[in-house]
């Protein structure tokens, strides 16, 4: 079986984060490991307390899965130190890692800051051009460029511009006011390729974003090409929205999707 490792938060609600990720990876028919960057008080309306781990304790525990149960793949995402990501960036770089995907969260979708401007910028000059894919979203995208993405073209451009500056394969997903959900996909090599997708009417989308990379991730990991594990994560989240499932007041609809388990994992 193929293995994936998630470095991120954890989420107390389920619907985000590490929590996110392993259901997801699981479905995606991958084996999941994780790698705790903090505990997060939070649900689908706000992020209220984070407690970072140590540095130290987070190589431990990176430490603990490479010299067991080598992953196929690392998902990085909430990581809200500098410290903690120049652990990250030496440690991956120590085993030579496999199939890195960032999703270079800066910001919930409950608009909580969840990373230091100091963490950003280590994050972009360590973590970036490690990896085989970096999942942005417009905000983030933004954040990244310095440039106000308001159409396609808009994101095609940041898109080239992220690849050139970091070296790495761009994913600009496009569900933030730009498109229907059309994501943008600029490879180191130029081209560039789209992804089309229908927004779906669904208010609970707590943890997309996390979804999103971990399925890419999972799907790298049994090796299917970057185009084709990023369709086959984009045909997995829409079927988790396209659910409509709802747990409560507000909440997202990704913790009872297990039927879509025998779809997405061979």
């Amino acid at each position: 079986m193929k293995t994936a490792l998630t470095i991120a938060g954890s989420d107390s609600s389920g619907g985000a984060g590490i929590q996110a990720d392993i259901k997801t990876m699981s479905m995606n028919g991958v084996f999941a490991m994780s790698a705790i960057t903090a505990l997060t008080a939070q649900n689908t309306t706000g992020v209220f307390a984070i407690s970072e781990v140590s540095p130290e304790f987070l190589r431990q525990q990176i430490d603990a899965v490479f010299t067991d149960i080598r992953p196929d793949a690392v998902k990085i995402g909430m990581v809200s130190s500098a410290g903690l990501i120049s652990v990250i960036a030496e440690r991956l770089a120590f085993y030579d890692a496999d199939n890195i995907i960032v999703d270079p969260v800066a910001v919930a979708t409950s608009g909580s800051d969840l990373s230091s401007a100091e963490a950003y910028d280590e994050l972009k000059a360590r973590l970036l051009p490690m990896a085989a894919l970096v999942t942005p979203n417009i905000p983030e995208a933004q954040l990244l460029t310095g440039m106000a993405i308001e159409s396609e073209e808009d994101m095609i451009s940041a898109a080239r511009k992220i690849a050139n500056d970091y070296g790495c394969n761009v994913l600009v997903k496009g569900g933030h006011r730009v498109n229907d959900a059309t994501d943008i996909l600029f490879r180191m090599n130029g081209s560039w390729q789209r992804f089309e997708g229908k927004r779906i009417n669904n208010p609970n989308t707590h943890g997309t974003g996390c979804t999103l990379s971990s399925a890419i991730a999972a799907n790298l990991a049994k090796g299917h090409p970057l185009p084709d594990a990023i369709s086959r994560a984009k045909d997995y989240i829409s079927g988790a929205l396209g659910s409509m499932l709802d747990l409560g007041s507000g909440s997202g609809p990704l913790d009872h999707i297990f039927d879509l388990k025998s779809r997405f994992a061979e």
